[in-house]
């Protein structure tokens, strides 16, 4: 299920898993750099998942921006990221004034325990990032 409040656009990442290859922080970030993200400040991103997800086949994730979205100030880009996938660039959301809020929600895979990381470019291109680690439980056993 994948949820855009208003009018925007999405790119989905999909990938293939094989073996255990695994992003690396430093690799979360290469990717942030690469599409134009160099130094966001940690506030106004909100990632909301679970603690705990006993099926990481569908995580459900919630991301949320406190900024207003008007034509003056608005959330442009929501960018998401995982530490634990293959390769770190999960999904891009695309937002305009007329989306009214900067919250998004979608399900991913999470074949481990990691970090999911977004961060907001907002439209003068100032950024913005939040996190959560999702802890993914094998057999739906929680400890």
């Amino acid at each position: 299920m994948l949820k855009i409040a208003g009018v925007g656009a999405v790119t989905v990442g999909a990938v293939a898993l094989t073996g255990n290859a695994q992003a690396k922080p430093e690799d979360v970030n290469a990717y942030f750099k690469k599409v134009g993200v160099d130094a966001a400040k940690a506030s106004k991103v909100t990632v909301d998942g679970p603690e705990i997800a006993e099926n990481g086949n569908t995580v459900p994730i919630e991301i949320s921006v406190d900024a207003p979205m008007t034509e003056k100030e608005y959330v442009k880009t929501i960018y998401v990221a995982a530490e634990g996938n293959p390769t770190p660039e999960v999904v891009t959301f695309n937002l305009t004034p007329a989306s009214g809020e900067a919250r998004v929600k979608f399900r991913m895979r999470l074949a481990t325990t990691q970090k999911v990381r977004a961060v907001a470019m907002m439209n003068d291109g100032s950024t913005f990032t939040g996190e959560k680690e999702i802890k993914v439980t094998i057999g739906g056993c929680g400890g």
